[in-house]
């Protein structure tokens, strides 16, 4: 995407994700700082000032609509999805904005969450609302959730197992577990395969930060040394994925929801 009208202010592109391939973001949250329920150590964003649990409206939907309704008629779309600058599913009004979008444009929606509170019935409700949904699951036990996600004290690692198990059995569209190793959970990932089986995703993404944080990433023979524990599973690894070229759709705000402004 050609950098266009600087009035953009909720949508950008690409969102953070290697999977979606040519795809606008939507920004539920634009603030300027966080909005998250998790303080994970590898966040590109940087730390989680004030970690949050309760689900508030920050950017009315009517905003998004107005947004997207200037987009040249010519942009190439894969996905709409749904990600910002924290946590997308803390925004109140989400599956208010999915169904507005759907109005306005006929590209198929996706939600990248870190599943803090999709436990709760109507975050899947809304949730099911999209066409992909990319759940994170870092850990296979609460110290290690702790420990890489480091969660606000209101979400734990039982009820974002519950709750992704729930989403699961209820979802008709596509679920991607993505999961991010780091040096802090790679001897976890035996157990985290053995959970994902249960689940049963459509997808598996192994990742690691590639993008600058405050951890190193694991390399590609350590990576793939993991890939193998997730045998018959359909599994993508971030180091094997294919690379699409994009170009951003609003440089500063992409950039500052990526933490570089």
């Amino acid at each position: 995407m050609g950098p266009v009208n600087r009035r953009f202010h909720y949508i950008y592109g690409p969102v953070p994700s290697w999977r979606i391939g040519s795809s606008l973001g939507i920004d539920l949250l634009s603030q300027t700082e966080k909005i998250c329920s998790f303080d994970c150590v590898y966040c590109q964003l940087g730390k989680t000032k004030n970690a949050v649990f309760s689900r508030e409206i920050y950017v009315n939907e009517e905003e998004i609509v107005k947004e997207l309704e200037m987009l040249p008629p010519d942009v190439r779309i894969d996905f709409l999805t749904f990600s910002g600058r924290g946590e997308p599913t803390l925004a109140a009004n989400l599956g208010n904005a999915i169904k507005a979008v759907k109005k306005t444009r006929a590209e198929p929606i996706a939600v990248i969450t870190n599943s803090s509170i999709i436990d709760r019935k109507d975050v899947r409700q809304e949730l099911a609302m999209a066409d992909y949904v990319i759940a994170k699951l870092d850990g296979p036990t609460q110290a290690v959730f702790d420990a890489i996600n480091r969660p606000c004290k209101s979400v734990g690692f039982d009820g974002v197992l519950e709750g992704i198990k729930k989403f699961r059995e209820e979802y008709k569209g596509k679920l991607a577990l993505q999961l991010m190793f780091t040096k802090g959970n790679e001897n976890c990932a035996a157990e985290l395969a053995h959970i994902v089986r249960d689940i049963g995703p459509d997808e598996v993404q192994l990742n690691t930060p590639l993008r600058k944080c405050p951890v190193q990433p694991l390399s590609e023979g350590a990576l793939s040394a993991i890939q193998g524990l997730f045998e018959g599973l359909p599994v993508i690894s971030v180091y094997k994925s294919h690379k699409i070229s994009v170009r951003s759709l609003s440089d500063p705000d992409t950039l500052r929801r990526r933490g570089k402004i």
